[in-house]
């Protein structure tokens, strides 16, 4: 039997590494991607660890540089079990919502939003296709990754949180159109993620509130594994009759409390 096969994009570091190790101790052939041509790093550590992977550079917001990636690994071998989209970017600079530049909306939007939609389009028509094929065990996925500031105002980052509010439409629509395919697609909201591109001005904020009980009622900032853990449940198959679902990796901010 094949070994069945993951992309993660935006891989390289952070949440993303994270979710591709956490698939490649499931037993997944993980496709590590990122915008960077450098990733000798990442690759050294999962292959020290025994996981089956490689890297294809691919910077999302390229509509070649993404049709490279998924034809590439079509190709190759023959299948896309799981595409995780987790590429993405904040604003350069942060401005006030009566400030935002519309080159910084449009780069956003852009990465965050606009790439998310058509990779989801391009893994589905592959994955429909490799249904028709007949392939043996094969149960394909697509989750994408966002964040609380799709729901959480911040008024200095606006345009990132309109980015990650269009992840979040993405994803029911994609819910709803593959449901006829048995296609699940699903949504993973990180909170407080605890990772080498939190300034440090952000760990001091967060961690004083989260320390205190009050931005979270679990008392810790997340970590990848915490996130990877909701992606690795989502290809379990457990909840595919979910489709359309948000797991909340949020140490509990989502909750309303008095």
């Amino acid at each position: 039997m094949a070994k069945k096969v993951a992309i993660v994009t935006g891989s390289r570091r952070g949440i993303g590494k994270g979710i591709a190790e956490e698939l490649g101790r499931e037993g997944y052939y993980v496709v590590v991607s990122a915008a960077s041509a450098e990733a000798e790093e990442t690759m050294g550590e999962f292959k020290a660890l025994g996981i089956d992977c490689e890297y294809i550079q691919c910077n999302v917001a390229d509509t070649q540089a993404r049709e490279n990636l998924i034809n590439t690994v079509c190709e190759k071998f023959g299948r896309l079990d799981v595409l995780v989209n987790n590429a993405g970017v904040a604003p350069k600079v942060r401005r006030d919502l009566l400030e935002v530049e519309e080159e910084s909306y449009d780069r956003v939007i852009g990465i965050n939003a606009r790439s998310m939609f058509f990779m989801c389009q391009l893994a589905a028509r592959k994955m429909i296709e490799f249904q028709k094929e007949g392939l043996e065990d094969y149960c394909p996925r697509i989750i994408n990754i966002s964040s609380v500031s799709a729901y959480a105002s911040s008024t200095n980052r606006g345009e990132y949180c309109v980015s990650k509010a269009a992840i979040s439409m993405t994803t029911t629509l994609y819910a709803d159109r593959l449901a006829e395919f048995g296609i699940p697609v699903f949504e993973v909201r990180p909170g407080m993620i605890l990772t080498d591109m939190m300034a440090e001005a952000s760990r001091e904020r967060f961690g004083k509130a989260i320390e205190a009980g009050t931005l979270t009622p679990i008392k810790r900032f997340g970590t990848p594994k915490d996130v990877a853990d909701c992606v690795a449940v989502l290809c379990s198959g457990r909840l595919d009759f979910a489709t359309g679902q948000i797991l909340n990796a949020d140490g509990g901010y989502h909750i309303r409390r008095l």
